[in-house]
């Protein structure tokens, strides 16, 4: 019944999705509200909160279902919001939940490059978002490696795409050391400079954030391996797009284990490319009884880390 439902690309079931999200979030503030710890703060950070994670939620629907990277169907959708629901306190830093829209914005440029409609102008925005969210997390650099197997996927190699993210880039850091240099302070740019990786090489600090990860680290190598056989077999846009996804999770699973602050929003970086892999992987299952015990298995332990752990 659940894989029924999931089978199906419709508003209502974005809604559905996006009401037991909100359902968790609203009842975290509710929770926060009795203990006597709300303020007029606190209540206008909350609203400010809403609007971003819809948009975490419109910019990760619009990537997947723009470019193609999974079939008619919402497993991807569904799967993500699941996962997010499980970090989403992680992300009640403004700076980290920033950091994840930028992200998505330029996965957003990524992706769409399997369109040669205003390529040169993606690639330079690309680049600029890559040099945005350097400015926030220096080892944010690592995903130009992304930008560039994108490039080399969907584009041919020119130097025109060479330099284009190259300028992107450096135009935010530009503007940057500019401001920096009005205030008498150039030598916090430095700073940006200094990568110094994290001393112990985790993905997370909390035990029960890390065993998630591996979780879905779990089932986004079981989906490649049974994806890839049938992807590669024919030579299409979503091959290049699969491989992509490939680099995209492996990155930013270098990018989590680098950085020095961890609080569990560095893991939504892998769930993004990790949700659609494993979306892809259980459109190869075709016994309806077995996706709906991976379905709502998956719910129901969502539902018991959420509350009863």
């Amino acid at each position: 019944m659940l894989a029924n439902f999931l089978e199906k690309s419709k508003p209502i079931n974005f809604i559905v999705y996006l009401g037991l999200f909100f359902c968790h979030f609203f009842g975290t503030i509710t929770s926060t509200l009795y203990r006597g710890d709300y303020n007029f703060y606190k209540a206008f950070e909350s609203f400010v909160l809403v609007f971003l994670f819809l948009y975490i939620f419109f910019f990760f629907n619009f990537i997947v279902t723009k470019n193609k990277l999974t079939l008619d169907h919402s497993y991807a959708f569904f799967l993500f919001t699941l996962a997010l629901t499980l970090f989403f306190s992680a992300l009640f830093d403004f700076e980290s939940i920033t950091l994840v829209i930028i992200y998505l914005l330029f996965l957003r440029k990524i992706y769409s490059l399997r369109s040669t409609k205003n390529m040169i102008q993606k690639i330079f925005d690309s680049g600029f978002w890559i040099g945005i969210m350097f400015l926030l997390e220096p080892f944010s650099i690592l995903f130009s490696v992304i930008l560039y197997v994108a490039i080399l996927t969907y584009q041919k190699i020119t130097i025109n795409s060479i330099i284009s993210p190259i300028v992107g880039f450096v135009s935010p850091l530009i503007i940057y050391f500019t401001y920096l240099l009005w205030n008498n302070s150039p030598e916090q740019f430095n700073q940006l400079l200094n990568f110094s990786p994290a001393n112990q090489l985790s993905i997370s600090k909390e035990n029960y954030s890390l065993w998630i990860f591996y979780f879905f680290l779990s089932l986004t190598l079981l989906s490649i391996l049974l994806k890839s056989p049938k992807v590669f077999s024919i030579n299409n846009l979503f091959r290049k797009s699969w491989i992509l996804l490939i680099v995209n999770s492996i990155i930013a699973v270098v990018f989590g284990l680098l950085i020095q602050d961890k609080n569990g929003s560095e893991i939504v970086f892998f769930l993004i490319p990790g949700c659609i892999i494993i979306a892809n992987g259980f459109e190869v299952i075709k016994k309806r009884l077995l996706k709906n015990i991976l379905f709502g298995g998956l719910l129901l332990g969502t539902i018991v880390i959420l509350y009863f752990l």
